[in-house]
């Protein structure tokens, strides 16, 4: 691999690495700390809903500002929270600042996540998008297996604090990687667009507009919000469901995460050297979210729970990546800020969601109940798509 294309992807890896810690702490630390499901998902819920709701403008600002500026920023802010929580929790005590922390810099991973998705196509603007994105995901498919496996093992040897320490040199690492990148790379970012005398809401109306008229985005939001409330739950569940219905250690649920993201990285190696078509992609990977849903609902055992898991992660990013590939198609690129930052708003509102319905309603019976609904409602959502589609193709 050229080194410029290295140091791009390992900052890439090293950024998805350090964000992939802090949420794996956040829900462990708070169900060990209190031992309840409810509290589990609520501190999901907070931890989540932030990074989502934060896409619009982070789409926006990389319309209007340099994309590489806005990541190398992100990073080193990033480094800065963690720091400052790990100090502000010395000094006064409680979990309630990890959360804070993992919320704030989930904010800054928003608007890092949506200056690389800006940055790929001018990047790598020679090769096949789905190889681009398929290689992309592998990088932080990488950060996700090692990141569970890391914050464990630091876990036996350091309180949060500590591991939360090491994950702003995480971050750090990755802004050096980038800037090895910039040394390195012969490619020309386009510059921003002058955004002179614009009102502060035109890019969001600009957005709406494509999200309302281009074909089948539409039904691309609405599909992508089904999927995340099958990930949603089985996220802010299944440490709950490892470490508390199964009753195995935090050790076996970093080696469940970690199994997921092997899974996911030969998913995403079949599709970068496999011309897959995307109407393949799609359904496929939809169903088998839906499967892997209901088998961590229905499992009898933890292997029955470990496989349904491999699914719903493993297929997400096989879904990613088609639903990537459809709006690059589509979106004109000096809109592709703006509207990629609103769809993912729109697409992942449902995550949160999934977290706090675990928050309110785990507590009061089977969390297995929880996971079976938002499987259902994910299904019904499928089923509406469909509908949709083959009565326009009547109507047409």
């Amino acid at each position: 691999m050229r080194t410029d294309h290295l140091a791009f992807f390992s900052s890439l890896f090293l950024s998805r690495l350090a964000d992939q810690i802090l949420l794996f702490l956040v829900p462990l630390v708070v169900f060990q700390t209190t031992q309840s499901a409810a509290w589990s998902g609520l501190a999901f819920f907070v931890e989540t809903l932030p990074r989502f709701l934060a896409f619009p403008v982070c789409g926006a600002l990389c319309d209007r500002m340099s994309p590489l500026k806005l990541l190398r920023i992100s990073q080193m802010l990033r480094a800065f929270v963690c720091i400052g929580g790990v100090v502000a929790a010395e000094l006064l005590g409680g979990i309630g600042w990890l959360v804070a922390l993992s919320a704030l810099c989930g904010v800054l991973t928003t608007q890092g996540l949506m200056a690389r998705e800006v940055m790929l196509p001018q990047v790598f603007r020679d090769d096949r998008l789905e190889k681009v994105l398929a290689h992309a995901q592998i990088a932080d498919q990488l950060g996700m297996v090692l990141g569970p496996l890391l914050a464990a093992l630091a876990l036996g040897w350091w309180p949060w604090q500590g591991v939360v320490a090491a994950t702003a040199a995480l971050f750090l690492l990755a802004d050096a990687a980038m800037g090895l990148w910039r040394r390195v790379s012969t490619v020309q970012l386009a510059a921003p667009q002058s955004v002179h005398g614009q009102h502060w809401a035109q890019p969001i109306k600009t957005a709406l507009v494509h999200v309302w008229h281009l074909p089948g985005l539409m039904q691309l939001i609405v599909l992508a919000a089904g999927v995340n409330l099958v990930v949603g739950v089985t996220l802010a569940t299944s440490a709950v469901m490892v470490t508390g219905q199964y009753q195995r250690s935090g050790d076996d649920y970093a080696v469940l995460q970690m199994a997921g993201a092997v899974a996911t990285v030969s998913i995403l190696l079949v599709i970068a050297r496999t011309a897959l078509p995307l109407k393949t992609m799609g359904p496929l990977s939809y169903v088998c979210i839906l499967l892997g849903g209901l088998l961590t609902a229905y499992g009898t055992g933890l292997w029955s729970y470990a496989a349904g898991f491999l699914l719903v992660v493993g297929f997400d990013k096989m879904f990613s990546v088609y639903i990537r590939s459809r709006r690059q198609k589509v979106i004109p690129a000096a809109d592709l800020g703006k509207t990629t930052g609103v769809i993912v708003l729109l697409n992942n509102l449902t995550q949160p969601l999934a977290g706090l319905v675990v928050g309110v309603f785990a507590g009061q019976g089977d969390t297995r109940q929880v996971i079976i609904a938002l499987t259902l409602g994910a299904g019904l959502l499928g089923a509406m798509v469909l509908t949709g589609d083959a009565w326009h193709r009547l109507r047409t």
